[in-house]
C-alpha cells in the first residue's frame, strides 16, 4: 500500500491514464463506415495450436475506405483466417479468392450508427465508474494517512482537491473521446 500522498496521487495518476487508454483501444473496435485494420485486433485465430492475432499473421491492407484486404503470410491459414472472422460476430462476411481475404464495410444504417452510439456511451459510462472508483480508494487512502497522523489535515485536503482535479481532467478526456468517436459513427 503507498504510504506517501504523492504516491498515493502517482497511483491514480496511472490508473486514470491507463483506463483513458483502455477505452481508446475498445473504441477502435467499433464499426464505423470506414475499413480499419483495428477491428480485427480482438479476433484470434488458432495457428499451429496457438490463439494467434491475425495482425501476426498476414498483412492487412485498406486499399479504399470501405475494403480491407487480408493476406496471410502461410497461404494454409487462409481458411482458419476465415473461419474466425466468421464466428467473430463483427458483422462482416469475408470473400476469399484462394490467395486473400477481403472485407467490405457496408455503409452503416441510421439504426446500426444510434446502436453503436448507444455502446460506446455504455463503454464510456463503465469507464467512467471506474474512473471513480479510483478516486475514491485514493481518497481513502489519504484519509486514513490522516487518521494515522501520518499528514495533517491541510496536507488531506490539498491531496483530496489535487486527486479530485485529476479525476476531473481523466474524465474529461473521456467524454472528449467519447464526443469524437460519436461524431465519427454518425458522419454519413
Amino acid at each position: 500500500m503507498p504510504d506517501t500522498p504523492q504516491s498515493i496521487q502517482q497511483e491514480a495518476d496511472s490508473r486514470m491514464a491507463k483506463s483513458v487508454e483502455v477505452l481508446k483501444r475498445e473504441f477502435t473496435t467499433v464499426r464505423t463506415g470506414r475499413a480499419s485494420a483495428a477491428i480485427l485486433d480482438p479476433v484470434r485465430v488458432d495457428y499451429y495450436g496457438t490463439p494467434t492475432p491475425i495482425s501476426q499473421m498476414a498483412g492487412i491492407t485498406v486499399p479504399d475506405a470501405h475494403t480491407l484486404e487480408i493476406k496471410p503470410w502461410d497461404a494454409s491459414s487462409l481458411a482458419a483466417i476465415e473461419k474466425e472472422i466468421m464466428k467473430s460476430n463483427l458483422g462482416l462476411t469475408p470473400i476469399n479468392d484462394g490467395k486473400l481475404i477481403r472485407l467490405k464495410f457496408p455503409p452503416l444504417t441510421e439504426e446500426r450508427r444510434k446502436e453503436f452510439v448507444k455502446q460506446i456511451h455504455k463503454m464510456a459510462e463503465d469507464m467512467r465508474v471506474e474512473m471513480r472508483t479510483h478516486r475514491r480508494k485514493a481518497m481513502e487512502q489519504i484519509k486514513n494517512l490522516k487518521k494515522d497522523k501520518a499528514i495533517s489535515e491541510d496536507d488531506e485536503k490539498t491531496f483530496e482537491v489535487k486527486i479530485q482535479k485529476t479525476t476531473d481532467e481523466a474524465i474529461g478526456k473521456l467524454d472528449h473521446l467519447t464526443k469524437t468517436k460519436e461524431q465519427e459513427l454518425m458522419e454519413v
